[in-house]
């Protein structure tokens, strides 16, 4: 979203790190404008390199990528660098900053442009462009505000222009030994304030931020504001203010509480678009499935086993020993899966088969165990349209398209097949006899997702599911998936 592109283009993005753009003088923090005049050429250069140097896979994309030479560079590091110069990021200060460092970078690149277009020559394409006329310039765009998902990681620093998300997060190391990490700057503030402890940076491990810790000092509060600290006004003003300065769009995500309405998002759209943004992304938080969280054991649960009724038994019923079924062909991002759905003489779904077009692998694995699993509690009497809730929008990073529908995982595609077979049967499929039902009348309903997280808002966790690496939270910000664990990232 952040690189409107021609049919066929290319992108090829760069950016550059404002936390190293600073010089300490008199023992504050200042912007060291030469230096980022000097890394702002380097730059432009080194990317309009990429553009002659890479081996695009189709013709018609070395065409269009030459003919244009679009670049974009952009920032990364911003919220590092306004702690640093001690302006919290949801103030006027910040977005007059801001757009004066955009505006710099800009004018800068379209300089630096226009040098090599004396030196190389402009972009073909450059007459009868809308700079025909003006002066030559080698690249068609030169700016952009990337995500930086992957660069923020390697740089050690923020991402993009974002806030920070966290101020604290827990990282998985071996033996699956945990490991706090605090956000460097803020650690050595509260070392040089004072109120440095461990027990502090424990609180702040499970909260993510600093506004509802005692201790912490108001001033600190102030600057080291995170994602969800900030009203969605001040999220779109800030993208908005380095829109003003970029050729291209800017990646930025619009956080929301979890209260937020219809009504709330249209404001933020409508604000986005009065100020001039070319596109916009929002983030309402836990409007994605979350993973259950789970209860400390102690008091609580000893009285839990008290108090809850034993639960029945259910014998699922004997399989048939002649069915009949479908078999579905759908594209996953692990191959083609071929589903079976079958159902027995008085047309009750009793079992499911799945079988990948790759043969062996965990993947195989996984979706012969998924299939027993349905089949299960298919003859156990479980209602098919609950299996089928529980399958559909099941996320892996391999994500598909199979006949203008995404498939998200191989769960999502059994899910999506049955829930299929169920309406093409005219809900045939979803019969359950008298016993089945009387079977399943005493189960005890469990407790949802939504009731394990009540009281824990405010702590901002597995926004995205888990990461397909270390099985670690993923944060879902700028449009990607990013793991703070292992560095794992996909968009």
């Amino acid at each position: 979203g952040e690189q409107p592109l021609l049919p066929y283009e290319s992108c090829n993005l760069g950016s550059i790190n404002l936390a190293k753009m600073l010089r300490l003088k008199r023992g504050h923090w200042e912007m060291d404008w030469k230096k980022l005049e000097e890394t702002v050429d380097v730059a432009v250069r080194f990317l309009d390199n990429v553009i002659d140097m890479s081996r695009f896979p189709i013709a018609q994309i070395d065409r269009m990528t030459k003919a244009n030479r679009k670049i974009g560079l952009g920032v990364m590091g911003f919220a590092d660098m306004l702690i640093l110069l001690d302006i919290p990021y949801d103030s006027q200060q910040a977005l007059e900053t801001s757009e004066d460092i955009m505006r710099f970078i800009n004018e800068r690149a379209r300089k630096a442009s226009a040098a090599l277009a004396e030196e190389r020559g402009s972009f073909p394409a450059f007459r009868g462009s809308i700079y025909d006329g003006g002066e030559l310039l080698r690249n068609a765009t030169r700016t952009t505000i990337a995500p930086t998902g992957t660069l923020s990681i390697i740089a050690g620093c923020s991402s993009g222009i974002e806030p920070l998300f966290a101020l604290s997060y827990v990282r998985n190391i071996l033996d699956n030994d945990q490991l706090i990490e605090v956000h460097p700057l803020f650690q050595e503030v509260a070392q040089a304030r004072g109120f440095h402890s461990e027990g502090l940076m424990k609180e702040l491990s499970e909260k993510g931020c600093a506004r509802e810790i005692e201790g912490i000092p108001e001033d600190v509060k102030r600057l080291f504001v995170t994602a969800h600290d900030i009203s969605p006004e001040w999220h779109v003003r800030m993208q908005a203010a380095f829109q003003r300065h970029t050729d291209n769009a800017v990646s930025k995500t619009i956080n929301f509480p979890h209260d937020a309405t219809v009504e709330d998002v249209e404001k933020a759209y409508m604000l986005a678009y009065r100020e001039g943004c070319k596109g916009i992304t929002i983030y309402r938080d836990r409007s994605r499935d979350r993973q259950v969280l789970s209860v400390p054991q102690g008091q609580g649960e000893k009285k839990e086993k008290a108090t809850a009724p034993a639960p029945t038994r259910i014998q699922p019923r004997q399989r048939p020993i002649v069915t009949r079924g479908q078999t579905h062909k759908v594209v996953t991002g692990c191959g083609n899966l071929y589903v079976t759905v079958n159902s027995d003489e008085e047309g009750r779904l009793c079992e499911v088969f799945s079988h990948l077009g790759k043969a062996g692998g965990c993947a195989a694995a996984q979706g012969e165990a998924t299939s027993r699993l349905i089949s299960l509690a298919l003859r156990s009497g479980i209602d098919p349209d609950s299996i089928v809730g529980q399958l559909r929008a099941i996320r892996c990073p391999s994500i598909a398209w199979d006949q203008g529908q995404a498939v998200l995982s191989c769960p999502d595609a059994l899910g999506s097949v049955l829930g299929r077979y169920l309406e093409g049967n005219g809900g045939q499929g979803n019969k359950v006899s008298e016993l089945h039902r009387e079977l399943a009348e005493p189960t005890v309903a469990l407790s949802s997702p939504q009731d394990a997280s009540s009281d824990i808002s405010g702590r901002f966790i597995n926004l995205a599911g888990q990461c397909p690496e270390c099985s670690s939270l993923l944060v879902y910000q700028e449009g990607c998936y990013v793991c703070r664990s292992c560095g794992y990232t996909k968009c």
